[in-house]
Order: C-alpha cells, then structure tokens, then sequence
C-alpha cells in the first residue's frame, strides 16, 4: 500500500487546451455588463449638461423678456407676502 502513495511526481502535459469558448448566455451577461456601465457612465456626463442647459435656457429666456429669474422669485416672494 506504501508505494502506492509515493509513486513520484505525474509527467507535465505538453498539450495545453484553448480556453473554452463563451456560450451564448456568457456573452450575453457581458453585454449586458457592459451596456450598464457605458449607460451608468453616460448618465453621469448627461444628466449634469441637461440640467445646465435647462438652467441657461431659462436664463436666456427669461433675459429675453425683460426679467430674471430673481425677479420672478422676489415677484412671488411678494405676492406671498400679501396674502
């Protein structure tokens, strides 16, 4: 039973196997992954430049007209005030 257990180290293989390829639910959960982080990345660019669009695109507009948006606030502010 002795010499079974001590039979020397195994031979190396010389034949060494590709990687297996990705199935195709692999891949998909890759695409996924990746379709997430592109749109979490995007909203983090996005989501700032609309805001500050918007916020000029009132300014502008309002500038257009004649007034302000501290104008607006303190017309508000006002009227509140007398109620």
């Amino acid at each position: 039973m002795t010499t079974d257990i001590h039979e020397g180290p195994l031979p190396a293989s010389h034949h060494q196997q590709a990687p297996a390829k990705l199935s195709w639910r692999e891949k998909r959960y890759q695409r996924r992954r990746r379709r997430i982080w592109f749109e979490e990345i995007l909203g983090w660019i996005l989501v700032p430049v609309i805001l500050f669009g918007c916020y000029w695109l009132l300014d502008v507009g309002l500038n257009a007209l004649g007034t302000s948006p501290q104008a607006i606030m303190e017309g508000i502010e006002a009227i509140i005030a007398t109620l």
